[in-house]
């Protein structure tokens, strides 16, 4: 005899069973552990060159003293090319996790330019951004706007940056260095050295311009978005808001 029978006898009410609770889904990984500990550190590479590189361009005062007690220049100099280095090996890391990495890591050197999807897309969140729109579209990983920052103020300045900064480099390790050799038609192409200089300089200006909007973007989204962002990128998984 069933216990709501038993219960009907005894003349009580049989007690109601809930439904199970459904179990919210997992976040889906966007990021994976290459992806992020490549954003990491290209980050603090970028950092270090841009500190650098400005107090390159403009040096310190001179110090007092024999200019052999001091290596000033010097040490800048060797963190400027030693992060150059960390963010161009980590580049090419990266390059080749866009090739066997899942298909959101691709998405930071492909633009689908010739669909029309994506372009009303990226209308919608320049207008999220412009505080033009209440609600921005919900992406999983990067949205068209964000995709098209990364490949434009990222990867091609990357490309940028380190051909030229090599190329400067060269210089210094003298004809028959691998960064002469490599990198020496940059100088031949812009016509002089000091050309080379001048365009890497603005070259930091730019790719510091792309960090402050990148920095304002994940922020804004993290606080009244409709996703997380920067949690993502420490814990690889994009989780949507209600």
């Amino acid at each position: 005899m069933t216990t709501r029978r038993v219960a009907a006898r005894a003349g009580r009410k049989p007690a109601l069973v809930p439904p199970p609770t459904p179990q919210p889904a997992a976040a889906p990984l966007v990021y994976a552990l290459p992806v992020r500990l490549w954003h990491w550190i290209s980050a603090a590479a970028i950092g270090v060159l841009a500190v650098t590189g400005y107090l390159i361009a403009s040096p310190l005062p001179s110090m007092p003293g024999e200019a052999s007690a001091h290596y000033v220049m010097g040490y800048l100099r060797f963190a400027h090319f030693a992060a150059g280095y960390v963010l161009a090996i980590a580049f090419l890391g990266r390059l080749y996790w866009a090739v066997v990495g899942p298909r959101h890591a691709r998405e930071l050197f492909t633009l689908p330019l010739f669909s029309l999807r994506y372009w009303r897309s990226f209308i919608g969140m320049l207008k999220w951004y412009a505080f033009l729109s209440r609600e921005p579209e919900r992406f999983e990983g990067h949205n068209p706007l964000a995709r098209l920052s990364m490949v434009l103020g990222y990867s091609c300045m990357t490309v940028f940056m380190s051909a030229t900064g090599f190329a400067l480099y060269g210089e210094g390790t003298q004809a028959g260095s691998w960064a002469e050799r490599w990198f020496g038609w940059v100088i031949s192409l812009a016509g002089s050295s000091q050309t080379v200089h001048s365009l890497h300089h603005l070259g930091m200006w730019a790719m510091l311009i792309f960090v402050i909007a990148h920095v304002y973007a994940v922020l804004r989204d993290d606080i009244i978005g409709p996703e997380s962002t920067v949690s993502s990128m420490i814990s690889g998984r994009r989780a949507h808001k209600d």
